[in-house]
């Protein structure tokens, strides 16, 4: 079963977040709610009408169920667009309040879950899951990454081990790295990635995505700046639209003061709120005449979110304010309230940015204290605390 991680990653980047309401139940099969971004002949959209096609004729069909379910999934990684969580989950309605959902169901429910920054809930879907099946690959992939992502490395290392002979030797072996590059081996767990993706040449291409994106942040995280283009380029090159992989990629480009790229890259992909946020950045950094109504666009739609109650952009959000609104104080609260539930490096980045600007080098305590325990490899982070220090 082919393992995909590439949503469970930094989420909070990934990729762009919304939480929604129950899915709304239209008044007849004849509705119509949405026109989705394909074309007639794509196979996407053929996909999709004949799951749905399917489910429609019995919905009591898991297997169906869990199958369109998974392609809507998939598609937040693609298209950037949050909605099509919605609409999975409207797929799984008749299992959804189970406290013991089919197994496939469960899952799934978990990949939900956690995409709306529900950890709590995913988890125990996800050891409920492992209960039942112990070499369920999906179930332990993601309880891997959630341990990531609020830093319970142990826990995220025992899984990963748990995946060798469930999954192939390049994804177990990439969780692996995902550890041990935010623990202190990030020299090490590149070394031995780009060695195992050189013995596999004819891997999925979804697989070398994510194995190119990780070695991506890691070179990234080194200093490594050729090397960790290199394998942006090389992901971007195969062709797999994938929003984790652009907004990763604007972010290095913004870093590197190439703000002009940036804008080719992203320009016509504005349904997600996580790379039209990178847009923003680079049209004020270029002082185009868009920038103004692409920040009041981004500015609506995080206002939007606020009043659903959805916290899940926080991140996101905190960016905006410092380096669009130039509101410190503002981004240091929002980035101090995202690092409760996300604890990656972009989480801390912009903590340490909040409370340089707003000079409140206490507030970062938290992430400091991160810094030293999980001992990160990260340039950037390490010049923002030594910064802090100095402010202090």
């Amino acid at each position: 079963m082919l393992l995909r991680f590439k949503l469970f990653l930094t989420l909070a980047w990934l990729i762009a977040h919304s939480a929604y309401a129950a899915p709304y139940v239209p008044a007849s099969d004849t509705q119509v709610l949405e026109r989705l971004p394909f074309k007639a002949n794509d196979p996407v959209a053929r996909e999709l009408a004949q799951l749905r096609a399917a489910l429609q004729r019995n919905p009591s069909d898991v297997g169906v169920a869990v199958s369109l379910g998974r392609r809507y999934f998939e598609l937040v990684a693609a298209e950037g667009d949050p909605r099509y969580i919605g609409y999975a989950q409207a797929a799984l309605a008749p299992w959804w309040d189970l406290p013991t959902p089919p197994l496939e169901v469960q899952v799934l429910r978990a990949s939900l879950r956690q995409f709306r920054h529900d950890f709590f809930g995913a988890l125990g879907d996800l050891n409920q899951a492992l209960t039942r099946d112990p070499q369920h690959p999906r179930a332990r992939s993601l309880r891997a990454i959630i341990h990531i992502v609020q830093a319970r490395y142990a826990e995220a290392r025992s899984d990963c081990l748990a995946l060798r002979g469930v999954a192939n030797e390049l994804i177990a072996l990439g969780c692996e790295s995902m550890v041990q590059g935010l623990t202190g081996r990030a020299g090490e767990a590149y070394a031995a990635l780009s060695q195992m993706q050189a013995r596999h040449p004819d891997a999925a291409r979804d697989e070398r995505l994510w194995v190119l994106t990780r070695l991506a942040e890691m070179a990234q995280r080194l200093g490594r700046l050729g090397a960790a283009e290199a394998h942006f380029k090389q992901a971007l090159a195969l062709d797999i639209t994938d929003t984790f992989l652009l907004a990763a990629y604007a972010d290095f480009l913004l870093d590197q003061g190439r703000a002009s790229e940036v804008v080719a890259l992203l320009k016509d992909k504005t349904r997600s709120d996580t790379l039209l946020l990178r847009l923003v950045f680079a049209e004020h950094a270029l002082k185009l005449p868009t920038a103004k109504t692409s920040a009041a666009t981004l500015a609506d739609r995080f206002h939007a979110a606020q009043l659903r109650g959805d916290t899940v952009h926080q991140q996101e959000e905190a960016r905006f304010a410092l380096h669009v609104q130039h509101d410190p104080k503002k981004a240091l609260a929002l980035a101090l309230e995202n690092w409760k539930v996300q604890l990656e490096p972009r989480d801390a980045r912009i903590v340490l940015e909040a409370a340089l600007a707003a000079k409140e080098p206490a507030a970062a305590q938290p992430v400091l204290r991160w810094l030293s325990e999980s001992g990160i490899e990260d340039a950037t982070l390490r010049r923002l605390a030594e910064q802090l220090k100095a402010l202090s």
